[in-house]
This record gives structure tokens, sequence and C-alpha cells, in this order.
């Protein structure tokens, strides 16, 4: 058993691309927890899709042994968290299971908006932190004016930071020493009864649900019995062990260790994030304090492009359901798409990777429908309801008021560019609460409606600033707006899967801009298709897409008049008896590229 003063629990924390996980690649390496032969780029990163796209999605941990210079051995417990902000979820639960954080900051780029969220996180968690500023291996690090950041933006002092280079091994040595020498130990007592708090789980097909869980109090051995405190639920202990990052089995999880551990247990939903394990015979009286569930924020609609499918998709969300406990669903049925699910995402980052995934794990094609937020309805008879689809709506005249989802919103943006990144702001609705500067870059901080961010503010962002500006925003709460619901008609019929909520005042430039949008989408058919945009029953917009004409005179030459004549009266009845009965299809790239805004 391990000595405590000689464990260290930390995470590692930094904006996207700093360099997270090449520095857990590296510690890993370094301390030879894997053979050579076995050694990865993104070693933890386990996905195809974190791999891919170069990001960590989950948190994941692994177990190092470390020979200090003094000729101690410590054994190091570290957690590479995700640095996109859909993910925060993942770094604030990681962050109460260590004790101390590496706040990794981009020597070539500085602090930027998700540094500044993620070390508030690790603050708020009472962590000690270790600055390491990396990639000073490029010509364009510059260390004194990151450092100087740190000091100016986040408030820590950065004259102890560790200058490294993840990707050519400089410097970690010294991180190494520092991880043993300033961050604290983990406290506990191994004589009382087992507090361990379950900081996360994951299905696997052969041994049902892993769970990760962090020791405070007691140990826990293989065969014991436990009890859930939430959930009150027995299980029995099948296997405990660490991860080095291979699942390797232990004998006993004692305090200030972090262990995985089976017990047979079927679902996910079964081990809630937080929880407080204990024995079933002499348990702990009171729980540790848990998380905060996490609240989907964008909700969208997926249906199978093949309605054939649907219990296909059934299957596979229920299955991504298992590992994901920030990921819900419900079904649903739409006049347009048939049989489908509404889901409920942390942002849009979490809707691509889960859509994703679907695709390419499962192979089923998707469509999906517009993502929207959750208003809250204020009904006249004093009741409030929460509004998921925007094609749910009830009759306006029920309805007294509408409150919508408010974001803070924190960019940092260099100089040159903060005029387009204000004017993008007020655009789409925002109040502006604070600019200061840090060297030439500024912050602005704005209060914004989450609708107008959720769709394309980021990609909107990244042009209006050449990709230089970093993006984060944290939710607030729910304030009363006009807010009105807005459909579209396409031959007639309103096609639900492109309903939005929009404001009263932006209502009608939106709906010409939607219906010029889709009049170049949709492909013309043998009848004249009016497209509409309404509120209510007033029509606020209006193109028509023509028919296309087969020349019908063709053959028809010489004679009267009369018989060329005849021949169009003809083909304009059966045009109108077509436009009767005519089915408009339209495709599945109209209906995303009908949504996304432009300026």
């Amino acid at each position: 058993m391990t000595d405590l003063t000689h464990i260290r629990n930390f995470s590692i924390v930094a904006h996207i691309d700093h360099g997270k996980s090449t520095l857990a690649d590296r510690l890993i390496q370094s301390t030879n927890t894997v053979a050579e032969r076995d050694m990865k780029e993104q070693l933890l990163d386990a996905m195809d899709i974190e791999r891919e796209r170069g990001i960590t999605i989950k948190a994941n941990t692994v177990r190092i042994d470390y020979e200090a210079l003094n000729g101690d051995h410590y054994v190091l417990n570290l957690i590479d968290t995700p640095g996109h902000v859909d993910f925060a979820y993942e770094v604030s639960r990681s962050m109460r299971a260590v004790e101390g954080s590496l706040l990794v900051v981009d020597s070539t780029q500085g602090v930027e908006a998700q540094t500044l969220a993620n070390v508030y996180q690790a603050i708020d968690a009472d962590h000690e932190i270790v600055p390491v500023f990396n990639k000073i291996d490029l010509p364009a690090s510059d260390i004194d004016r990151v450092a100087e950041q740190v000091e100016d933006v986040i408030g820590i002092d950065a004259s102890g930071a560790i200058p490294v280079s993840a990707k050519t091994g400089e410097g970690i040595r010294e991180v190494l020493e520092a991880i043993v020498h300033q961050l604290p130990a983990p406290k506990g007592n191994p004589d009382a009864p087992l507090k361990a708090m379950l900081v996360d789980s994951w299905y696997d097909a052969y041994l049902g649900v892993i769970v990760l869980v962090r020791i405070m109090d007691g140990s826990l051995r293989k065969g014991d019995r436990i009890r859930m405190m939430q959930t009150g639920s027995l299980h029995h202990v099948d296997r405990i062990g660490v991860f080095r990052p291979g699942m390797e089995p232990v004998d006993t999880l004692a305090p200030g260790e972090i262990g995985f551990l089976t017990a047979s247990i079927k679902q996910v939903r079964d081990t809630r994030v937080g929880d407080t394990i204990t024995h079933e015979k002499k348990g702990a009286d009171t729980p540790l304090p848990g998380f905060q569930p996490s609240q989907p924020v964008v909700f969208c609609g997926l249906f199978p492009v093949d309605s054939a499918e649907f219990e296909d998709l059934r299957d596979a969300i229920e299955k991504l359901a298992l590992n994901d406990a920030s990921f819900s669903f419900e079904m649903e049925t739409s006049a347009a798409l048939g049989f489908g699910f509404r889901c409920g995402f942390l942002g849009l980052l979490h809707l691509e990777v889960i859509r994703d995934r679907i695709e390419r794990e499962y192979d089923i094609e998707l469509i999906t429908t517009a993502p929207s937020v959750v208003y809250h309805v204020f009904l006249r008879d004093g009741t409030m309801t929460e509004l998921h689809n925007p094609a749910d709506m009830p009759d306006l005249t029920h309805v007294d008021h509408l409150e919508e989802p408010r974001i803070k919103a924190t960019i940092l943006v260099p100089d040159d560019y903060l005029g387009a990144v204000l004017k993008l702001c007020e655009d789409r609705r925002g109040i502006q609460q604070d600019l200061t500067y840090a060297g030439s870059r500024a912050m602005v901080v704005y209060d914004l409606p989450l609708n107008e961010v959720v769709f394309d503010f980021y990609d909107r962002l990244k042009s209006v600033t050449k990709g230089y500006a970093s993006f984060d925003y944290q939710m607030i709460g729910y304030r009363e707006d006009h807010l009105v619901k807005m459909q579209i008609l396409v031959n007639e019929e309103p096609v639900d899967a492109l309903s939005i909520m929009v404001h009263r005042d932006r209502a009608e430039a939106r709906g010409r801009a939607m219906c010029e949008k889709l009049k170049d989408l949709i492909p013309r058919h043998m009848f004249k298709i009016p497209i509409q945009a309404a509120i209510g029953g007033r029509v606020i917009a209006r193109e028509t897409l023509a028919a296309l004409r087969k020349d019908v005179t063709a053959k028809c030459y010489g004679g009267d008049a009369t018989r060329k004549r005849k021949l169009l009266d003809k083909q304009k009845a059966g045009k109108k008896k077509m436009r009767q009965f005519g089915k408009v299809d339209i495709p599945q790239e109209a209906f995303i590229s009908a949504l996304k805004m432009d300026s």
C-alpha cells in the first residue's frame, strides 16, 4: 500500500490545442509507464473521433510510477481533461477527484478564453496550480509576454512557471519534480468507513459498467459488498484495478488512490456521477457533496433518412447514452420526417460528435433538424412549460410571455478585430458587460441570448477575426423577450423541421432570407411552388419557384394559331391539377443550409 504522502493526484487543464494530450504522452513515456513499442500519439484519446479531430472528448486517467531525484518513489494519478467549452462538465468532475492542476499555456498564443474558464474551475475546487508554458521549441514562443498575461488576466504567480516542449520532451523532468514537490498530497483516513467518489462510468460489452472512483476514506477490496448512497442500490465488487493506461487489477484501493471497479452493473444509469460509494455494513453516514447534474442546452431532432432504420437508430442512441450521461433523448414524430428522436446536448460540438458517432459506428444516415434551445413559456393561467421544439409551441391566445436562456460570453481578441467582434455581438442582440485589455488583446464580456449563439456564432466569430479570437460561455439564466414562432410553408404545407423561434424585430429579415435561400436550394418541379414564411396566420415573406416547362408546341408547326393555344391551355390545366396534388421533395442539404444564418 502506497504511503499517502507519496501520492499525487493532478489534472492537466488548458485551452483547445495548447498541448494537454501531448504533455500527457510525454509524462507517460518518460516514466516508462507504457512500453516504447505501444507508445502512440494522443495515447489517452481512445475514440476514433478524438484522434481524427485532434481533440479530447472524454476525460481519461492513468497511473504513473515515478522515481524522484531524491530517490523517493511516488505514485502519480493523472487525469487528462477536454479543453472545449461543450465538455466543461467533464473538466469540473475531474477537478473534484484531484488536488492540483498543471495549467498548460501555449507560449506562442498566450492566455485564451478557455484557459480562463478551466483555471477558474480549478481555483473553485481549491487546487494548487503549477503553470507550464508549452511549445518553447517554436520560433514564435515568447515566455515573458505569456508570464505577464497569466499574472494580469488570471492573477496567479507565474514566476515559477516551467518552460517545456511536450513535442521534443524538453523540460518534462522539471514538470515531474514540480508535481512531486509543489502539489499537495491527498488526505484520507484508512481506518474510517469507506467513502469513494464516483467520478465517471462507462459501459463495456464484457465487464458491464466500469466505474471510475476516487477513494476519500477507508479502503476498497475485491469481494466487498458496496452501496451507492444516492440510489441505495447494492452490488458485489467483482474486480478492482488501476489504469496504466490499460486495466491492471490490484488487491486494494486505499485513500487518495484513483482506480476502477466492476460489479456486474447492467446500466450506466444505475451509477450516477458524483454519487458516494460505501460498504453495505458499517458504511459512512453522510455522503460526499455531489456534482451538479449536467443540463442539456441545445436540442435537435435526429431522424433516419430511411424510415426502416428507426429501430437501428433507437439501439444506437441507447448504446451511446450508456456511455454519455450528459446526452438525453426522447421519441418524437414529424409529418415531414417520420419517426425519430429529440435529443439534448451540451453544445454544438457535442451534437456533431454524437451525430458523427451514430453515422460512423452504426452506419445510419441521419437528418438533423435545426438546433434549438429550451424556452420557458408562461401561459395565461399562470403555469410554465418548457418548450424544446418550436413546432410544439402552444396557441398564442393562451401564451402570456416567453423567456429565453441567456449566456455570459467571454471573448479574447486582438485589438485589430475588436470592432468586428463588437458588431457581431450587437447584431446578435448582445449587451456589453465589460471590456478590458491584456497587452494588445481585448477581453470582451457580453450577455447574449443562447439561441443567437447556438447555430453558427462560433463560425462567424472565427471568420471575422481570421481565427484569432477565442470564445467561452456559461449559462446565466432566463429573461423575457419578444419571441415568435416562424413557420416556413412550401406549397402551402408547413415544414415543421424548418420552424424556428425568432425575435419579433428580426422575423421579417430572417423570413425573407430563408425564403430566398430555399428558392435556390429546392429543385424546380413541373409546377409552380410558393415558398412562404409566416408568423401565426400572417405571411411575412414569399418567394415563388418557377415551374419547369416542357415545350408542348414543339411538334405543332404551321396551321392555325388556335392549335398552339389549345396545347398550351391543356398544359396549363394539367399543371394546375398537378399543383393541387403535387408533393415537393426538399433535399437534406436544404434543411441545414437554410438554417445557417448569414450576416
